[in-house]
Order: C-alpha cells, then sequence, then structure tokens
C-alpha cells in the first residue's frame, strides 16, 4: 500500500479497523496534533505500535489545532502533518479529526490499547472509559527529555 492510502476519513477507517476486518489483531491508538515532528513523537509512536498489530493515529485538524495552541498554529497544515505520519513504517492508519479530544473518534474506532505520552496521567486520557469497558488498557509512555514541538517553536521563535 502505499503511505498516502493511510490517510483515510473516520468513516472508511471505521470499516477497516471494525473488529470483524481486524480478526484478532489488537488495534491500538494515539493521537496528537504532530505540528512538528520530532524525535519524541517517533519513540511514542513507536511504542505505541508495540503494544498491539495495527496502529491509528488521529491527527487534530487546523481548526482544532489553532483552537488548543493559539494563533499561529499550526505551523504546518493538517494533511501534510497526515503524510508525513503516514510514511513511517510503525503507522497503519492516520486519520484528521476536527474535535478538540478525540472522544468521537476512539468511540467510533474501539481501540483495543489507549496510548499517550507521559504527560498525561491514565484517569485523564480522554477516551480511557471507552477502551477499558470493553477490556482494553491504557498505556502512558515516557516522553522524550527536552522535546516538545511548543519547546521547539518558542525556540525558533527567540532565534
Amino acid at each position: 500500500m502505499r503511505y498516502r492510502d493511510k490517510v483515510v476519513d473516520a468513516e472508511t477507517l471505521a470499516h477497516r479497523v471494525a473488529p470483524a476486518a481486524r480478526g484478532a489483531r489488537r488495534l491500538v491508538f494515539t493521537n496528537g496534533c504532530f505540528d512538528l515532528l520530532h524525535v519524541g513523537h517517533v519513540r511514542s509512536l513507536a511504542e505505541a505500535r508495540a503494544a498491539g498489530d495495527l496502529l491509528v493515529v488521529g491527527v487534530n485538524d487546523d481548526a482544532s489545532v489553532r483552537r488548543l495552541k493559539g494563533a499561529g498554529r499550526p505551523l504546518v497544515p493538517g494533511d501534510a502533518r497526515a503524510e508525513v505520519l503516514a510514511a513511517l513504517v510503525m503507522v497503519d492508519w492516520v486519520c484528521l479529526f476536527p474535535d478538540d479530544t478525540p472522544a468521537r473518534l476512539i468511540a467510533l474506532l474501539q481501540p483495543d490499547v489507549l496510548v499517550k505520552g507521559g504527560d498525561w496521567a491514565a484517569a485523564d486520557v480522554v477516551g480511557r472509559e471507552v477502551v477499558e469497558a470493553r477490556g482494553g488498557r491504557v498505556l502512558i509512555v515516557p516522553t522524550a527529555e527536552d522535546f516538545s514541538t511548543t519547546s521547539l517553536v518558542e525556540r525558533i521563535r527567540r532565534g
């Protein structure tokens, strides 16, 4: 499959990863803005992929990134952010979503494992209840020290 074919809308994705379509394979879901892809993202995605058999990455669309991060963001348009993620070998599917949280996408996809970075407490992870109600789990992966898009943007702006 060409990597660009891995970027799909929510309804198409739901059919492709439905329990009947995925069989006994475990579906892992993670999400974020991924405005400037960095080593922390790559490490987190690799750990997410290792937690199951199929990795879906939800990506905030441009409007939701602006609401969450403020004026001047995103730096990279959503379609381009999704394409870069889709090119990574550990990523099976990418889906842009318009909401500030991935709650609706998680409810639609019904993943077995929900992954977030170490800056989140498991109890605060959006979608936790949906995943745990099905017998799934939340996995918190370590964050890479000194790597965040926000800190990179601040360093660039300071010169």
